[in-house]
């Protein structure tokens, strides 16, 4: 899922959007130079190849099909997280509002897993190398009650996505433009906020305690990040390696330093101390 506050990162700037934003992401025009006068820079590298043209690098197409399985697994997990949510839903219109949600996520699941079947790979074995991994997160950051469940949504979700909206940059136009696709936002981010900041309002005492759960989701969601890649030579050799017009390691911290930018706006937008 992609929120609102969403600051300028590359592959925001990318320049080949190919879905349109859903409304409710207004703020996220910003994000993407909307207004700035300026014009994003043209692609380079592979990030200006197709996909059959990329994929002739055999290290390129191994980082692309982790990084799809990966994307592909997150997915069908948010389906079935956002379900199991839907029954701390205090209302039968919250229920509903989940279960679309969780709708969308299984829609994204099926377009990564068609996309993996049309270049050649079995989905299931481009997923389960990043099963334990993300199992393991959601196992230890499960909500106790509903607003924690938005929160790790809102703020948990969105982490993960940066983090591979950062990658897209570096990624041929194809698979940049579906990446970017199902990275869009499922509506979660205004349902979260208008949902958790009635809450405060109602129980100032609830933000500190979802100030802290934020801040724990923040930590696992980067060292669960971190690990995937460490335990991907394709994934980690596309970041920091040759492959893809890789991240040099000053690029990878600002990268992460974007990343806790973002995460602080989204707790501000919350009314949660970052």
């Amino acid at each position: 899922m992609e929120t609102p506050d969403t600051p300028e990162t590359p592959a925001a700037t990318a320049g080949d959007r190919t879905g349109d934003r859903t409304a409710g992401r207004a703020g996220d025009h910003a994000a993407s130079g909307a207004g700035s006068g300026e014009k994003a820079p043209e692609p380079t590298g592979v990030a200006a190849q197709d996909w059959d043209t990329a994929a002739a690098d055999p290290q390129y197409r191994a980082a692309v099909v982790d990084l799809l399985g990966a994307l592909a697994y997150g997915e069908l997990a948010a389906f079935e997280r956002l379900a199991e949510d839907a029954k701390l839903a205090p209302t039968i219109e919250d229920k509903a509002e989940l279960a679309k949600m969780a709708s969308a996520e299984f829609h994204h699941f099926e377009r990564l897993s068609g996309r993996l079947s049309a270049i050649g790979e079995e989905p299931t074995a481009a997923m389960e190398p990043f099963a334990a991994a993300l199992d393991g997160f959601h196992r230890q950051t499960a909500p106790s009650d509903w607003l924690e469940g938005l929160v790790k949504a809102y703020v948990g979700d969105s982490i993960a996505s940066d983090f591979y909206r950062e990658v897209a940059a570096r990624l041929d136009a194809d698979t940049r433009g579906l990446v970017l696709q199902v990275l869009d936002d499922t509506g979660h981010a205004s349902f979260a906020v208008e949902k958790v900041r009635a809450a405060i309002e109602a129980d100032p005492r609830v933000g500190g305690r979802l100030a802290l759960w934020a801040r724990r989701l923040m930590g696992e969601a980067l060292s669960q990040a971190q690990r995937v890649v460490a335990d991907r030579d394709a994934l980690s050799t596309m970041l920091v390696g040759g492959v893809a017009d890789g991240f040099d390691l000053a690029e990878v911290g600002r990268m992460f330093s974007r990343i806790t930018e973002a995460h602080t706006k989204r707790m501000a937008a919350l009314g949660l101390a970052a």
